[in-house]
């Protein structure tokens, strides 16, 4: 690939991510936002008018013909996305892709082939990976700080924060899954990456469907529009375990709504034989130094950044520059789809699945 001096990027979808992404964009020095493609014509007009931009397309086709465009950003509903990518692809232009990666691994491996043919960068965008404090957790992993890292726990619930009910959040046929596919994903993959264990070999699931079929638990996310035949059947919660063939394990929990405490708890807990960790906020506790019967709970912790822009969009940009390796691969997003897809056949049949 030949590094781009500038990264010059359309957006596919103007939906409430798009606005985000934009800003994160034309924060990078050597990016420019030109173009944006949403079938919605008020929300592409708004997206436009807010950043000036010079393209706006209400045809996706206009917009991956258009050559002032190096790489697009996919942020639409979960069924377009690799569709979607196929023909950025096609188009010869570089894929920054929204989670989750797709459907189903069948898909996603698709998409993966198809860009390596194509000799063009496909990147899954997972921007819970480049917050300070996973960061600086990720540095004390690597440096050994924690040792064998043998168990870990992966959460993210709400309680009352199902995206808009009666869009396309809630359908299983456009969106694949619910809460699993919509903020599961995010501290599945966290956990993963922190833990550098990316060999899972079986999953137990169960996914529930409790307050969005009964109208209840909206949180109000997005711009979509609600429609009135719209069915919620996809599940606003969702447990697994995890094995790994090193012998690791994980527990992940994601719900959109729940009865708890507070309206919102996430985090990744890492389990190591030196010592344990948080990431929501960076802490370490391990046996102190002085005694046995000391210990020690830090809750500053100062470690180096890998990316200390932070940002999913400029790892993305400056990969293209030639300047920065990628921070997730596509391998990895693949065994997080694997491991999705494995949750919901284990819902299904109530059994273990094996992952290969």
């Amino acid at each position: 690939m030949k590094p781009l001096t500038t990264v010059r990027f359309g957006l596919i979808g103007a939906g409430a991510i798009a606005h985000h992404a934009a800003d994160a964009i034309l924060r990078h020095a050597n990016a420019k936002l030109v173009a944006v493609q949403d079938l919605h014509m008020e929300r592409l007009q708004a997206l436009q008018k807010k950043h000036s931009l010079e393209f706006a397309h209400q045809k996706v086709e206009e917009l991956l013909a258009n050559k002032a465009v190096d790489a697009v950003y996919i942020a639409v509903p979960n069924k377009f996305h690799i569709p979607l990518t196929i023909q950025a692809l096609e188009a010869g232009k570089h894929v920054l892709l929204e989670k989750p990666f797709a459907m189903n691994a069948v898909e996603a491996e698709k998409a993966i082939n198809f860009a390596k043919k194509c000799g063009l960068v496909l990147n899954v965008g997972m921007n819970q990976r480049f917050t300070p404090d996973s960061q600086k957790i990720k540095t004390l992993v690597e440096q050994g700080a924690l040792g064998e890292i043998y168990h870990a726990k992966a959460y993210w619930r709400r309680r009352t924060g199902i995206p808009k009910l009666g869009t396309w959040f809630g359908s299983k046929e456009v969106a694949g899954g619910g809460s699993l596919y919509d903020i599961g994903v995010h501290m599945l993959d966290l956990c993963l990456y922190t833990m550098n264990n990316f060999e899972p070999v079986s999953v137990i699931g169960a996914t529930y469907t409790k307050f969005g079929n009964r109208g209840l638990g909206e949180g109000g996310w997005g711009l979509s529009d609600r429609t009135a035949d719209a069915k919620f059947d996809v599940d606003d919660f969702a447990s697994a375990f995890i094995r790994f063939a090193n012998g690791a394990s994980v527990t992940l929990d994601t719900t959109w709504a729940c009865h708890q405490a507070l309206a919102n708890m996430e985090n990744v807990d890492l389990f190591g034989t030196e010592a344990g960790a948080t990431l929501r906020p960076a802490r370490l506790f391990r046996g102190g130094k002085a005694a046995p019967a000391t210990y020690e709970v830090l809750d500053e912790i100062t470690a180096p950044l890998k990316y200390p822009h932070a940002d999913r969009f400029h790892n993305f940009i400056n990969h293209l520059r030639g300047e920065e390796e990628l921070c997730t691969s596509t391998d990895q997003a693949l065994t997080v789809q694997k491991i999705l897809d494995g949750i919901a056949e284990s819902n299904k049949t109530g059994k273990e699945v094996r992952l290969g």
